[in-house]
């Protein structure tokens, strides 16, 4: 409904949001948690090394953040974990990573992918970069978006189905305890070291997109995302509009990396909400856009943001390593024997493969490669 003009002439005068922005911290909070990721690339790349020369060179003991980059181990090793109490010795830090995650996603929603994430991080950057090249980040039109944002909740779905309906404590035992996954990391770190030509282009084709749709694999495509974002709709702070401040300049909507219409709701409840803060930088009007808690109903200041979600990422995975579950229990010379058979381990590759996992007797053809070894 159009105002009146006595309502328009009852509004308080606007003030001017001086308020300091914050993406220039979370640019540098990125930024630290990509160079650590760089570093145990490092690490990663000189353990290999040894296990490559059989030995021969100097040891590094294999990094434990590499856990962080198998997701869907991590996820079975949670379910393990729910189902008996016990912690796999495989992978273990990727656990308490997940866990670290997820409790993000419950205090300050899909904070991960805006403050944290590298592949978001990545995507970001790109995104900049097309907007410099071409004036602006195209956006897909509606018709065409919520299908393919289907994507990634289909994939979640699939990998939701395959772990906690189709597998019992017995499957989960097998693979966790599978030669396939104690060398995942490593077979990983074969992927992208020895990367294929159909793999490269299909990152090449994801940067391309990302070019012009910022956050294309974010938003579209990335299950971890997907995963994130049912996790959020549970968190208690939200950000929130003042509709009688509000001067309707659709700002916030227009920076809002995730396209969700900010200056059109009182409260965002949206899976696609990262929590970047943009939107409450981009406001000109003060005490017009801010993150708030909906059970104390009091309004959280956005430096609280950054320092809450480096907290709880450092302790929730300094448990871990203070509990000892953080580094792999597996001695260095059991790796330099699967190094040997490393091509030979596969995954199940079917939902049946998965299935036969239930019946130890079958389980050892789930896990064998396409040629059968």
């Amino acid at each position: 409904m159009t105002e009146t003009k006595r309502q328009v002439a009852e509004r308080p005068k606007p003030i001017r949001n001086r308020e300091k922005p914050i993406q220039k911290v979370r640019f540098w909070v990125q930024t630290a948690f990509a160079a650590l990721c760089v570093w145990i690339g490092l690490e990663m790349f000189l353990f290999v090394r040894y296990l490559e020369s059989n030995g021969q060179t100097t040891f590094i003991e294999r990094p434990p953040g590499v856990d962080g980059f198998l997701p869907i181990s991590s996820l079975m090793n949670l379910y393990y974990w729910v189902h008996t109490g016990e912690i796999h010795p495989y992978h273990p830090a990727g656990l308490f990573i997940l866990l670290a995650i997820i409790l993000m996603s419950l205090v300050f929603g899909k904070s991960f992918c805006s403050w944290l994430c590298p592949a978001g991080f990545i995507s970001e950057v790109v995104g900049d970069l097309g907007k410099k090249l071409f004036g602006k980040n195209f956006r897909v039109p509606r018709w065409l978006d919520w299908p393919l944002r289907s994507l990634k909740y289909l994939l979640l779905g699939f990998f939701a189905y395959s772990i906690f309906f189709l597998m019992n404590e017995t499957a989960l035992r097998l693979f966790l305890d599978s030669p396939y996954n104690l060398v995942s990391d490593i077979k990983m770190y074969y992927f992208f070291a020895d990367i294929s030509r159909f793999a490269l282009i299909v990152i090449g084709g994801l940067l391309l997109a990302s070019l012009f749709v910022r956050n294309f694999w974010c938003r579209y495509l990335c299950p971890y995302g997907a995963l994130l974002g049912v996790v959020s709709l549970l968190s208690p702070h939200k950000i929130r509009r003042n509709p009688i401040s509000c001067i309707d300049c659709a700002k916030c909507a227009k920076v809002c990396p995730s396209s969700i219409k900010v200056d059109k709701v009182r409260t965002v409840v949206s899976d696609e909400c990262t929590a970047c803060m943009s939107c409450v930088d981009v406001c000109p009007i003060a005490d017009t856009l801010h993150l708030q808690s909906l059970v104390t109903r009091k309004r959280v200041n956005k430096r609280s943001v950054a320092i809450g979600v480096v907290a709880i990422f450092m302790l929730v995975t300094g448990f871990g390593m203070l509990t000892g579950h953080w580094q792999n229990d597996v001695p260095r010379e059991e790796y330099l024997r699967h190094q040997e058979y490393l091509d030979s381990y596969g995954h199940p590759t079917r939902t049946q493969d998965i299935s036969r996992l239930r019946d130890e007797d079958g389980a050892e053809g789930a896990f064998q490669t396409r040629d059968g070894r």
